[in-house]
């Protein structure tokens, strides 16, 4: 008993440390609107990006909530929107505990990518470059949410 203990010790020490975070973290990411766009699933789940400039999002100046199209969670709310420029709806802060990151270091750099905490779908990458006090830029890929505003 001891013995089968170690080894799932073992085994959970070295999948914890040595896996790629990719294969770890796509454990986790689960379909759960099946309404999704093929576009949407491409961004979501396989970590693609939209065409900048391509979402109706970045001009939504209402007040409201911005949430994860998969599954429906609250992510943004409008007073954290903001025009970068960038061509992507773009936030400086996030509302607490809406997602989880990791280490994106694909196409030659190293940036920090934000996926959905409640259901795993990726949305954006995070930068060190906003306007706020925090200093944080969320560029979210405009497909992956949904604007709901405010009664």
């Amino acid at each position: 008993m001891r013995r089968n203990f170690l080894q799932l010790l073992g085994i959970s020490l070295i999948s914890s440390f040595l896996l790629p975070i990719n294969f770890l973290f796509a454990a986790s990411k689960k379909i759960l609107n099946k309404n999704l766009s093929d576009e949407q699933k491409k961004i979501m789940f396989d970590e693609g990006t939209e065409r900048p400039f391509s979402s109706k999002l970045t001009k939504e100046n209402r007040s409201g909530f911005y949430h994860c199209a998969n599954c429906g969670a609250k992510l943004f709310a409008s007073t954290s929107k903001y025009n970068s420029g960038t061509g992507w709806p773009s936030f400086s802060e996030a509302l607490p505990g809406a997602f989880k990151t990791k280490v994106d270091s694909k196409f030659g750099m190293v940036r920090t990518e934000y996926h959905c905490a409640k259901c795993g779908a990726h949305h954006g990458h995070v930068f060190n470059d906003g306007p706020s006090n925090g200093g944080k830029r969320f560029c979210n890929n405009g497909l992956c949410l949904i604007f709901k505003p405010s009664n």
